[in-house]
C-alpha cells in the first residue's frame, strides 16, 4: 500500500545574511511495495510473509525497489538544511593523520597509515630507521571508487613472501593474492572463493585459509554451511591445494580456523557450527604425515591454544571459568583431563597475549581495561601501568621482539599508540594524533541503573562538560548485547561531531554481550533474550528520568544484531524515542538462519524450526513480524548495503517495507541502502563520511532543530 505524506515535511532552508526563513514543503511518497500471498506454517501456526519476494537479490524487481526506495530517501535527507555542513564538518575533523602500530618482518618494519581523507589505508614500509619509507601496498589503486578494500596482509616466517586478501564491495568473499615482498610482484594466480579465513604461513612454501564450496543461486545470499581448511603450496594451482580438515560428513562444521604456531612446529584447528562453542584439534607438522588430533571432542566452550613452548602447550580456556583462565598441558596428551591452571579464573573476563618472552593478561573490570604481565612460570611480573581509564589493547608481538606496541583509547581519548618496553615495563608515546578535539571540553562517566528484573547494568555517558540537564539534550543511545562482544570505551570522530552538537553519547554493556564473562553472555540468548532488550529499555528510561534527555531528543542506534535491538525496543516501546537507527539489523528471526552463514548464529537466537517454543518466543519480538496498523512509530532511517552478505539486506527491506505499510502519523520511515558496500568493513571514508552526515542530520531534524545546535543567534543571523 503507497502512503503519502504530503505538506507534512516542512524543511526549513535558512536564508542568507538574516533571519527569516523559507518553508519548503517535501512530499514524502513511498514507493509501491507489493504483496505476495506467502504463508509459511510453524508448528501450526501460519505466519504470512508478503514481502519474502525481496529476498532475491538477483532479481530486477528487487533492484528496481532498491532504486525507487534511495531516490525518495535521498531526496528527504539532501533536502535538511545542514546536511552539507555536517558532511563538512566530518570532513574537517577526519582530515588527520592517522598511524598504526609497527611491525617487523623480515628485514622491513611496516604499518598502516591513512593521510587523512584516503578512502582505505596504505601499508608503508622502511628497511632500518634511517631508510627512507615507501609505498608497500596502496588499497586505494585496487578500484577506481575506492570500494575494494585490503582484508587481511600474512607474511611467510621469513618475510619473503607475503599474502594479502581483497574484499570487494564489502562482500565477506575475499580474493587472496601473493607476491614477492621484495619487489612487490606477483608471483602466482590468485586464489578465488575465499571467505570467513585468515592467512596463516608454514614457514616460507604456503600457507592455510579457510572456505566453502560457491553456493548454488546467490552467492550474496545463498546458504553456506560446510567450512574447509585448505593448505595453498606455493607454485601449485588452486585446483591442487589439499584439503586438511572439514571435507567429510563427520568433520562438517560452518567455522573452520587453522593456525601455524609461532615456531612452525603445531598446526591448531578450531571447527564450530556456531559463533560460541567449538571442538579443537592439532597437528605436529614436524612429523612425516601428522596425523590429527583431538584437544577438544565437544562444542561446549571456547578453547585455544594461545602459545607453545617446545611440547608444553598454553590453552585459552572458558571450560569450569566462565571468565577464562590460561592452562597448560603437554602436546602428547593434550586432552582436558591433563590440563593444569597456569593463570586461574578471576571475577574479571580475560583476554591473553603473548610478546617478547612474556604473557599479557588483560582483564576488563566493569568494562575498562587493567593489563598485567606474566613470566612462562605463571609469575606475576608487574601490573601495566595504563595512561589512564579505557581500553587498550595490542599487548601482542613475536617472542624473540624487546618492543611492543599498543593503543589507547576511551570515549574523549582518540587512540594514541604506546611503544613499551617489555623487560622494563616502561611506556612512551609512539603516535599521538592532531586532531581538531579537546578531550578537555568533554567528561565521560560510568554509571550503574537497574533493569526489569533488577540485574545493575553498567553505562557510560560522555558529552560537553557543564551539559546541563534539562531533558532537552539530544541523545544517541548506542547498544548491541550479543555473542559475547563486549562494548568498551573507544574513540570516534563521527561521535565527536554529535557530541560537539551539544549531544549526549550513551552506551550501556547489555547482557547477552562479553563485559562480564559467559554468564553475562548467556543471559541474553534464546529464550532469554528479552533481557537484552529489557536493558536498552531501562537504559532510556534511565537518562529520561535522570534529565539528560526525554522521549523527544532520544535516538537508539546499533547496528548488525544491534539493529535487531534497535528494531525490536522501537516496535515494543515506540513511544520510547523519537528516532530509531537501525543498521544492517537481523530483522525476520524465523528465516535469519536459512542466508549465507546464518545459521551459525543460532546459540544466541535459537531457530523457528528447534521447538514450537522456541518459535513463538522469536514471533513475538522479531521486527518484521511486530509492526502493527494504527501505531506512530518514531522517525526511522534504516541503514544497509546492498553487497551485505553477513546480514542479507533482505533483512532491512522487509522491515522498511512493513513500516512504511503500518506506520501511522507523520514521522517518515525511510531506508538508505548503500550500493557497493557490505556490512561495513573496508568501507570508504567518503561513503562513511556521507552516512553520518545523513544519519546526524535525520536524527537531528526530527528532533526538531530548524539549524545544528551548537549554532549561536549571531551564527544563525549571519
Amino acid at each position: 500500500m503507497k502512503k503519502t505524506f504530503s505538506g507534512i515535511f516542512a524543511l526549513a532552508v535558512l536564508a542568507s545574511c538574516n533571519d527569516s526563513k523559507t518553508e519548503k514543503e517535501i512530499s514524502l511518497n513511498y514507493p509501491e511495495t507489493k504483496k505476495v500471498d506467502t504463508v509459511t506454517d510453524y508448528f501450526g501456526t501460519e505466519v504470512k510473509d508478503p514481502y519474502r519476494w525481496l529476498e532475491d537479490d538477483r532479481s530486477e524487481e528487487t533492484e528496481d525497489w532498491v532504486k525507487a526506495q534511495n531516490e525518495v530517501t535521498f531526496d528527504y535527507l539532501n533536502s535538511i538544511p545542514y546536511k552539507k555542513e555536517l558532511e563538512e564538518r566530518l570532513s574537517e575533523i577526519w582530515n588527520y593523520e592517522k598511524i598504526g602500530a609497527p611491525f617487523v618482518e623480515g628485514d622491513y618494519t611496516y604499518f598502516y597509515k591513512n593521510d587523512g581523507l584516503q578512502n582505505q589505508y596504505v601499508v608503508y614500509r622502511k628497511k632500518g630507521d634511517d631508510a627512507e619509507t615507501e609505498v608497500f601496498l596502496d588499497p586505494n589503486n585496487f578500484s577506481e571508487d575506492g570500494t575494494t578494500s585490503l582484508a587481511g596482509l600474512s607474511f611467510s616466517k621469513d618475510g619473503s613472501k607475503a599474502a594479502y586478501a581483497i574484499s570487494e564491495s564489502g562482500s565477506d568473499w575475499r580474493k587472496i593474492i601473493i607476491i614477492d615482498a621484495q619487489n612487490k610482484e606477483r608471483v602466482e594466480d590468485t586464489l578465488q572463493n575465499v571467505k570467513f579465513s585468515g592467512i596463516s604461513w608454514q614457514g616460507d612454501e604456503g600457507f592455510y585459509y579457510s572456505s566453502y564450496e560457491k553456493p548454488e543461486g546467490s552467492e550474496l545470499s545463498a546458504k553456506t554451511d560446510q567450512h574447509r581448511l585448505f593448505y595453498h603450496k606455493l607454485g601449485t594451482p588452486q585446483s591442487e591445494d589439499k584439503v586438511i580438515f572439514g571435507d567429510s560428513e563427520e568433520q562438517k562444521h560452518r567455522y573452520v580456523g587453522g593456525s601455524v604456531s609461532e615456531d612452525d612446529r603445531f598446526l591448531f584447528i578450531s571447527a564450530r557450527n556456531s559463533t560460541s562453542g567449538g571442538k579443537l584439534f592439532m597437528m605436529d607438522l614436524s612429523k612425516n604425515n601428522p596425523e590429527l588430533v583431538t584437544i577438544l571432542d565437544h562444542e561446549d566452550t571456547d578453547t585455544g591454544v594461545i602459545e607453545n613452548d617446545g611440547s608444553k602447550l598454553f590453552i585459552v580456556t572458558n571450560m569450569d571459568a566462565p571468565n577464562r583462565k590460561i592452562v597448560t598441558v603437554d602436546a602428547a596428551n593434550p586432552s582436558p583431563e591433563n590440563w593444569e591452571d597456569f593463570i586461574p579464573e578471576t571475577e574479571n573476563v580475560l583476554s591473553p597475549s603473548t610478546g617478547g618472552g612474556y604473557f599479557f593478561a588483560e582483564y576488563m573490570v566493569d568494562a575498562v581495561s587493567e593489563v598485567k604481565q606474566y613470566d612462562y612460570n605463571g609469575e606475576l611480573v608487574r601490573e601495566v601501568e595504563l595512561p589512564g581509564i579505557g581500553s587498550a589493547g595490542g599487548f601482542g608481538t613475536k617472542k624473540e621482539n624487546e618492543e611492543l606496541y599498543y593503543s589507547f583509547t576511551n570515549y574523549v581519548t582518540p587512540g594514541t599508540i604506546y611503544k613499551y618496553n617489555i623487560e622494563e615495563g616502561t611506556s612512551e608515546v609512539y603516535n599521538k594524533p592532531n586532531i581538531k578535539f579537546n578531550p578537555d571540553d568533554y567528561e565521560s562517566k560510568q554509571v550503574f541503573y537497574t533493569s526489569k528484573d533488577g540485574t545493575k547494568v553498567p553505562m557510560i555517558i560522555t558529552h560537553k562538560k557543564g551539559l546541563e540537564l534539562n531533558g532537552k539534550n539530544p541523545t544517541m543511545l548506542y547498544g548491541y548485547g550479543g555473542f559475547n562482544i563486549s562494548l568498551t570505551p573507544s574513540f570516534s570522530t563521527a561521535n565527536a561531531i554529535w557530541m560537539e552538537q551539544g549531544g549526549i553519547y550513551a552506551v550501556p554493556n547489555l547482557r547477552g554481550g562479553g563485559e562480564y564473562g559467559k554468564e553475562w553472555h548467556d543471559a541474553g540468548i534464546k529464550l532469554k533474550k528479552q533481557n537484552v532488550f529489557d536493558d536498552f529499555i531501562a537504559a532510556a528510561e534511565y537518562l529520561i528520568e535522570e534529565n539528560y534527555t526525554s522521549s523527544d531528543y532520544l535516538a537508539i542506534r546499533g547496528g548488525s544484531n544491534g539493529g535487531l535491538l534497535v528494531g525490536a525496543t522501537m516496535t515494543q516501546r515506540p513511544d520510547l524515542m523519537k528516532v530509531a537507527l537501525p543498521a544492517v539489523g537481523v530483522m525476520d528471526m524465523l528465516r535469519y538462519h536459512t542466508f549465507t552463514a546464518g545459521a551459525g548464529w543460532a546459540y544466541d537466537y535459537g531457530t523457528a524450526e528447534d521447538s514450537e517454543k522456541m518459535f513463538n518466543y522469536l514471533l513475538e519480538y522479531s521486527p518484521v513480524h511486530n509492526l502493527e496498523e494504527g501505531t506512530e512509530y518514531p522517525a526511522t532511517l534504516v541503514t544497509t548495503g546492498d553487497h551485505d552478505d553477513r546480514v542479507v539486506p533482505a533483512h532491512s527491506f522487509k522491515f522498511a517495507a512493513e513500516l512504511q505499510d503500518k506506520q501511522t502519523g507523520d514521522n517518515p520511515a525511510l531506508i538508505r541502502i548503500e550500493t557497493k558496500a557490505g556490512h561495513g568493513a573496508g568501507k570508504p571514508t567518503k561513503m562513511i563520511i556521507e552516512e553520518y552526515a545523513d544519519i546526524f542530520g535525520f536524527t537531528l531534524y526530527n528532533m526538531g532543530f530548524d539549524v545544528l545546535p551548537n549554532k549561536t543567534e549571531e551564527e544563525v543571523k549571519g
